[in-house]
């Protein structure tokens, strides 16, 4: 990639993430209404649902492959566990992250309704 390019690029954010703020005062005042309130409450369990899935199923794999590993060569046993630990412990944040979005979305009630 060129120089230019990436100036431009990073000149085309920093212009969005400035502009941003004045649309959003403005989008501020609009009434909030009880559909948005149920949308993003369902949005938020689909979420969940969706992040408990791919989070089991990842840790399903990683847990398999961890215990074909150690089968194939058992003095790595202690490096591949400390190894799967670390990965089912990012893994399960991620799907926790979800969690505390969600638990948002439920109960705070983030756009005012």
């Amino acid at each position: 990639m060129s120089r230019r390019f990436f100036v431009v690029v990073t000149g085309m954010i920093l212009a969005f993430a400035f502009a941003s703020p004045l649309h959003a005062q403005e989008a501020a005042k609009a009434a909030v209404s009880p559909d948005l309130v149920k949308w993003s409450i369902i949005t938020a369990g689909f979420a969940l649902a969706v992040a408990a899935a791919f989070g089991a199923i990842s840790q399903a794999r990683g847990l398999s492959a961890a215990v074909e590993g150690i089968a194939r060569n058992p003095s790595a046993a202690g490096e591949i566990r400390g190894n799967l630990i670390l990965g089912l412990v990012l893994i399960e944040s991620l799907v926790i992250y979800v969690l505390l979005i969600s638990l948002i979305l439920f109960f705070v009630k983030p756009f005012g309704g």
